[in-house]
């Protein structure tokens, strides 16, 4: 449920309107080359006015048993769940059932500062709760069933980040207690809330609260590229409730949004509030640019699972992107798919790299510490892949570019080898820091 992909930020250059029909021919060679490459499973649906211009699914849906993806297939979208929920408390407001101003410990009172926290504070993380997801524990018991009350509890153990309004900083609770809300004031379960106040409405036949993953459901399970892909975990649909618990696909989640900009859900006075940002946050969505050109919507990640969707208000664009394994930044495709949509120049990557002997990949494996960062990181070998697993964290495969240089692209990350002086030197984000082999 963690806010992914942060996306498509670009040089700042005026970009021309979309041209109506765009050639397909190059994006598509674009995605052949991640599929054959073993990039990126998913699918992707691009639209304007309401019309689909693009859509590609690749990958696999059931990896194990050589079941592909399609259209049809249904994907867990994470935190785009937070806009479903957002919008269901608007409509909760605009039905005089909820106030932006209600606070938290007339439905939750043993959250700390509860009597503090209004609904506004919930929807633009302003509330100061702790986000569960961050708990060194969480990865332990995140595929066992909760109550409400048993994630309540959780969430009311853990200690404020701030007094609420003073600040904002993204915490998955926030929404799984807004989903709970929406549960006491409509006597009715999330289910059937999203099925009744947005699925139904808009005719999104692949929109539902999720449950465990059911593949005969053209439902596709997760997962992570260390050599070959390798099914991930399945959080149980309980924990992330309103913050991340929504499958749904491309399709629907374009109509979703585009309906939702069209006042089909809640009014334009609503959704103006939904879009206002104030530190960094609207309520329910963000705000995305890409070159001059701004867009709404949100991004979301579960188990292996990552997604963004995204409308240019402006241009009545939509793209949304849903994925069931990644060995690639996602926003390096979204903005790809955005260069496409304005005619701008994109390459085809050329993902040939470098191929290293056994011996030369035995001789990076071991244990490296820095005196830069406390993060002491072991590299191994797997078959012709090169592991990294930094304390703490889960292992995630190198890509050869050169002799002695690797990267992982999904975090900007490389790392360079100098195996005679047992150095490694990692670069991130513009900076550099130095290991030492032990």
């Amino acid at each position: 449920m963690k806010n992914f992909i942060l996306l498509l930020l670009t040089a700042c250059m005026a970009l021309p309107t979309v041209a109506q029909t765009p050639d397909k021919t190059k994006l598509d060679q674009y995605f052949d080359a991640l599929e054959a490459n073993n990039k990126y499973m998913g699918s992707v649906v691009v639209s304007k006015d309401g019309k689909v211009i693009y859509s590609r699914s690749i990958g696999f849906a059931d990896a194990e048993a050589g079941k592909k993806s399609t259209a049809d297939s249904k994907f867990r979208i994470g935190s785009i769940s937070k806009m479903f929920t957002a919008s269901m408390v608007f409509k909760a407001i605009e039905e005089k059932k909820l106030s932006l101003d209600d606070k938290l410990d007339k439905f939750f009172p043993t959250v700390p500062n509860a009597s503090k926290i209004t609904i506004k504070n919930l929807l633009g993380h302003s509330s100061g709760i702790n986000n569960f997801t961050n708990d060194a524990d969480y990865t332990s018991w995140m595929t066992q069933a909760k109550t409400q009350a048993e994630m309540v509890a959780i969430i009311a153990k853990g200690k404020s980040a701030f007094e609420p309004g003073t600040s904002a900083d993204y915490s998955n609770s926030n929404y799984v207690l807004l989903g709970f809300i929406l549960e006491k004031v409509y006597k009715k379960p999330y289910k059937d809330l999203l099925a009744e106040k947005i699925a139904k409405p808009l005719g999104l036949k692949n929109t539902y609260y999720g449950g465990k993953i059911n593949t005969a459901n053209n439902e596709v399970y997760s997962y992570s590229y260390s050599g070959k892909w390798e099914k991930g975990p399945e959080t149980d649909m309980s924990i992330p409730g309103g913050a991340g618990a929504v499958v749904s696909n491309p399709a629907d989640l374009a109509k979703f949004i585009e309906g939702l900009f069209a006042g089909k859900i809640v009014s334009a006075a609503s959704l103006e509030q939904m879009k206002t940002i104030s530190q960094g946050y609207g309520l329910g969505m963000f705000r995305f640019p890409f070159g001059d050109k701004s867009s709404f919507g949100h991004s979301g990640g579960i188990d292996g699972f990552k997604s963004m969707l995204s409308l240019f208000p402006d241009d009545k664009i939509t793209v949304a992107m849903t994925s069931n394994g990644s060995n690639i930044n996602p926003n390096d495709i979204g903005i790809t798919i955005l260069s496409w949509v304005y005619n701008q120049p994109f390459d085809i990557p050329d993902f040939a790299g470098y191929n290293h002997t056994p011996a030369e990949l035995d001789q990076y494996a071991g244990y490296y510490e820095s005196a830069d960062i406390p993060l002491p990181i072991t590299i191994t070998k797997e078959g012709t892949t090169l592991m990294a697993q930094a304390k703490g964290q889960s292992a995630f495969p190198l890509d050869a570019t050169a002799k002695g240089t690797f990267k992982f692209e999904m975090a900007g990350l490389e790392m360079e080898f100098n195996p005679d002086g047992k150095q490694m030197v990692l670069k991130q984000g513009g900076a550099v820091y130095r290991f030492t082999k032990k």
